[in-house]
């Protein structure tokens, strides 16, 4: 399985061959370069690092002259990324699996340091699979983290979005572990299964994916093909 790091550009819709209206998300992933190759005699399984954007360099000057503000890439990072022969080191690096199907997918792909992943491994009609963070909503209540029905909104009731009895009281004495309680909401890994790619665009690096996926606008999405 290979797949690429993008980001969610947003919703849109679009009409297929029949003429119907097909609700997509649009996925922007540049080139991602491979910047390490992991084998199964070193490792037990064979897998590639990908990158995507670039970090800011530190000035290069004389020696204690005040770097600019703003995060910098280290010079590990940079040095890991001059071995994929890049100028700075990526702004996003992340691992992909190449023989996570066994079975299912019996010819496993190689790629070489320095080699890019396009778009273009996919096609429309494939099958992929969208693993995204989702939106942080902070701290919220019953009625919205957990789609609570709440109280009743008349008849004397003041207690209208609260969680009501929490618990039992001689036996056992306490709140039972993963009681639904209130709480941070949101910004947690999420994967999408069984979504259909409708479109590619390889001039624009754009994958047309049916359906929603996890996290807000410009948000970091892993796209990979499901076996």
């Amino acid at each position: 399985m290979i797949g690429i790091i993008g980001r969610k550009l947003g919703m849109t819709q679009i009409f297929n061959e029949a003429g119907q209206q097909v609700p997509v998300t649009v996925v922007e992933a540049e080139p991602n370069p491979v910047t390490k190759v992991v084998t199964k005699d070193a490792a037990g399984f064979a897998a590639v690092e990908l990158g995507l954007g670039t970090q800011r360099l530190a000035r290069e000057g004389k020696k204690g002259e005040r770097t600019p503000r703003g995060s910098r890439a280290a010079k590990a990072e940079v040095a890991h990324a001059a071995k994929a022969g890049l100028g700075a080191p990526p702004e996003v690096l992340r691992s992909f699996r190449l023989d996570d199907a066994p079975g299912k997918n019996p010819e496993v792909p190689s790629y070489s340091v320095g080699d890019r992943v396009s778009v273009g491994i996919f096609q429309p009609g494939e099958t992929v699979k969208v693993t995204g963070t989702s939106k942080g909503r902070g701290f919220q209540g019953m009625v919205k983290r957990h789609y609570a029905g709440g109280g009743p909104n008349t008849h004397g009731n003041t207690k209208h979005r609260r969680p009501g009895s929490i618990g039992a009281g001689t036996d056992p004495s306490r709140v039972i572990k993963g009681k639904r309680m209130p709480g941070r909401y949101g910004g947690t890994r999420h994967t999408q299964t069984h979504l259909r790619v409708e479109k590619v665009d390889a001039e624009r690096n754009l994958i047309y994916i049916r359906g929603s996926v996890a996290g807000p606008k410009n948000g970091i999405v892993l796209v990979r093909k499901q076996g």
